[in-house]
């Protein structure tokens, strides 16, 4: 069936490192205060955790700052635009962020006959258990298998939480793995990889793919192919 998804991305000139992304998305709902709606962080007035696929995302986009918002999140991003200081703290580093560019999208997401190639980004697959479950796993092409079915899996997730339901079956195919990089959120380790994957689900740009995907983790971009020469 599919569904139509808005988005908004937000380019700023700032470089950060991925270490300093939490803190980027930190200084910003410092300098909101109390007013900053729940899908600005995801946490209940009970201080209970919203889970739910994140609709406002923060990231490091070809090293620099940038914000995501999607569906309902690209609604509720003016409350941060219109009041914006000029100034935000990442640790002890300040910083003043200008924006470079905002790019507003509207996509079909929707599974095709057709197979898309992507770059994900800093993916993060693992839990406590299955990771366990994939260091038993001795065969490199069962394991690229196993990583396909957590990949399929994150993508349903995030379908049930924009809202779209699909009738056709996902197909996806894991074409290269990079080696595995160690990131810390608050502390703990994070097996992270980058993956090139073809699958005939329509997604958008940049948007979080799996485990942390508000802060930085799965991103996700559409490798363009190459159009051939034609023939003389």
């Amino acid at each position: 069936m599919g569904k139509y998804i808005r988005t908004l991305s937000i380019f700023y000139d700032t470089p950060i490192n991925q270490k300093e992304i939490q803190l980027f998305r930190g200084a910003i709902l410092k300098s909101m205060g109390n007013n900053a709606d729940i899908l600005y962080h995801n946490h209940t007035e009970d201080d209970s955790f919203r889970y739910s696929y994140p609709l406002i995302q923060y990231k490091r986009i070809r090293g620099k700052a940038c914000i995501v918002c999607i569906d309902k999140g690209v609604d509720l991003i003016g409350q941060f635009l219109s009041e914006a200081p000029s100034a935000l703290c990442l640790g002890e580093r300040e910083i003043s962020p200008m924006i470079t560019r905002i790019i507003p999208s509207r996509l079909m997401v929707q599974t095709w006959e057709t197979m898309f190639d992507y770059h994900l980004s800093y993916w993060v697959p693992f839990n406590s258990k299955n990771y366990q479950l994939y260091k038993m796993i001795a065969d490199e092409t069962e394991r690229i298998a196993f990583l396909e079915k957590i990949l399929k899996g994150n993508l349903l997730s995030m379908l049930k939480g924009l809202d779209i339901f699909i009738e056709k079956e996902i197909l996806l195919h894991i074409t290269h793995l990079s080696n595995p990089h160690l990131l810390y959120n608050k502390g703990i380790g994070m097996t992270s990889y980058n993956v090139d994957f073809s699958c005939n689900l329509s997604v958008p740009n940049n948007l979080g793919i799996g485990k942390n995907a508000s802060i930085g983790c799965g991103v996700i971009r559409q490798i363009k192919k190459q159009q051939k020469e034609p023939k003389q």
